[in-house]
């Protein structure tokens, strides 16, 4: 189960997106399960950016998260 943030209509439909873009990725063969990547909006849908391909391009995951999830949140 999500927790009760994650289960907000926004959150929701963000997770959509991101997982869309995940998709289209995969089917290109530019990312795989497992591989360490993460698939990045350039223009961020928080933004107004768009899940089009060119808007997509996929990075190492420690190069596209700010932070350790798992952190306290302060960036290093």
């Amino acid at each position: 189960t999500y927790p009760p943030y994650a289960q907000t209509t926004k959150a929701k439909k963000a997770r959509a997106e991101s997982n869309k873009a995940r998709r289209m990725l995969m089917k290109e063969g530019v990312v795989a399960k497992g591989d360490g990547k993460d698939v990045h909006h350039k223009k961020p849908l928080s933004k107004g950016g768009k899940t089009t391909r060119s808007n997509l391009k996929a990075v190492p995951k420690s190069q596209n998260r700010t932070y350790d999830r798992n952190s306290d949140h302060s960036m290093k």
